[in-house]
């Protein structure tokens, strides 16, 4: 191609540079899917009240077993069914339920296609649904259509296709799909957004979030488990694989998709290593992982800037020996909340705007910022954990808003613009860095839709 005619594609298309050579970008994420319905709405969205919220759940390892533990602590809940491809694993939390003197819920373990049959049933108002990543969407979709509520883990998709289906189909039959973000749910994140909300920090500008977390060890579960099929991820795609857990809380601070939206995106990785330095280590040369070629950067780092003009850094990273954290920054006119450790900085109310305030010092902002909800659930006796008390937390304001009819915290809008991150990362990653717009999946809603209120 020579100079002319590269000056005329890229006027024409955009284009990339990818080791050497010319790549056309993507077209617009908005038009990778043309919707087959007409532009519906849920925003807002309040289905009938449920006297009685009767439940079915798909997937009960590690995480699902433990939603199955929580549910039955809370009032004005009926487990009807459980589905696992895995026997043993779905009797347990069969059992489970009996010996707590609830009765026993049916069980489903013919395969993976099951849950259809378990959906099949009039007497489900709700499905909690815990499989691997790549089963989210279609156990979301069938679960819509067969007129039930759903509730998946994170992340809610990982294909920009998919994030539209999610949106389509609850738009369509006007039922709840919610991603359950338990992360939103934490004291610090409750009480940092109800700082937000009453203007502590001044103007907000700027958030930083991020899930950075060692789970090398996943690697070791082989043929079941997460890392039997969360390490194949690795071999497969480089971006952010996993935005949620952090940008969940953060974007809830900003009001994405409630007063304004994330317009455009910039990510880029690092080389991938520590993986297949672990595999070697730890496992035989022949061994299934040290076959694989990782491919996913060792970290990753995404900037957003939103339609309002705020900045946004996303990073991911699960693999770099690291200790933990989500960053969890907010920072506004008039002061800035960090975590991993707690620390904030007030102009007029700190010491000093270049010195923390921290440890014992924020004692005092938990006093006075507690969010009333965190008060009123978290030491609730049937209050049985599960990250520092944010599970039961979310389950039971989940369950509180189908009894009363009100609409979730998080809705389908919010499942697919935090999922999107991924599938935008790595077209982004694969682009050197080049920036892609977001789609908006409210279709113009964001303008309208009423922040997140303070609940109690």
């Amino acid at each position: 191609m020579d100079r002319r005619d590269f000056i005329k594609a890229a006027g024409a298309a955009g284009v990339g540079i990818v080791g050497g050579k010319l790549a056309a970008t993507t077209i617009s994420p908005e038009q990778t899917r043309r919707l087959s319905t007409a532009p519906g709405s849920a925003a807002g969205l309040r289905a009938p009240k449920l006297d009685v919220v009767r439940l079915g759940f798909i997937g009960v390892g590690a995480r699902g077993s433990g939603h199955v533990a929580q549910m039955q602590q809370l009032d004005g809940v009926e487990i009807k069914a459980i589905c696992d491809t895995h026997e043993p694993t779905c009797m347990r939390s069969v059992k489970r339920c009996a010996d707590a003197g609830r009765p026993a819920p049916d069980a489903y373990t013919k395969g993976p296609d099951d849950y259809k049959r378990m959906l099949d049933r009039a007497d489900i108002d709700a499905v909690i649904i815990s499989t691997p990543w790549e089963e989210h969407v279609r156990m979301c979709v069938d679960t819509m259509n067969s007129g039930k509520h759903t509730f998946t883990e994170v992340p809610a998709a990982y294909t920009v296709d998919d994030c539209w289906q999610l949106v389509e189909v609850s738009e369509k039959t006007q039922k709840h799909c919610m991603m359950m973000e338990n992360v939103c749910y934490g004291r610090e994140e409750l009480m940092v957004l109800n700082m937000c909300r009453l203007g502590v920090f001044g103007d907000l500008l700027h958030g930083e979030a991020a899930y950075i977390h060692d789970l090398r060890g996943q690697m070791h579960e082989v043929e079941r488990g997460t890392g039997s099929w969360r390490t194949i991820h690795y071999t497969k795609r480089n971006g952010n694989l996993y935005p949620t857990h952090g940008l969940g809380p953060v974007a809830q601070y900003l009001n994405i998709n409630r007063g304004d939206r994330m317009d455009f995106l910039s990510s880029v990785s690092c080389n991938s290593k520590v993986r297949a330095i672990y595999a070697k280590k730890n496992f035989p040369p022949d061994h299934k992982w040290n076959k694989m070629r990782f491919i996913c950067g060792d970290i990753n780092t995404s900037i957003v800037r939103t339609v309002m003009g705020k900045t946004l850094m996303i990073q991911w990273d699960e693999q770099l020996p690291r200790p933990y954290t989500r960053h969890n920054l907010i920072q506004g006119t008039r002061g800035v909340w960090a975590g991993f450790p707690n620390r904030c900085v007030i102009e007029g109310r700190s010491k000093s705007t270049d010195q923390w305030d921290q440890g014992a010092e924020l004692r005092s902002y938990f006093d006075e910022f507690d969010h009333p909800l965190w008060k009123r659930v978290a030491n609730d006796p049937a209050n049985q954990g599960g990250h520092g008390g944010m599970d039961f937390v979310m389950l039971w304001r989940i369950i509180y808003c189908l009894r009363n009819g009100e609409p979730l915290d998080q809705d389908v809008y919010d499942a697919a613009s935090w999922s999107v991150i991924t599938p935008l990362s790595e077209w982004s990653v694969a682009n050197r860095g080049q920036s892609i717009d977001v789609p908006d999946f409210t279709r113009g809603k964001w303008k309208t839709m009423q922040p997140l209120g303070i609940v109690s």
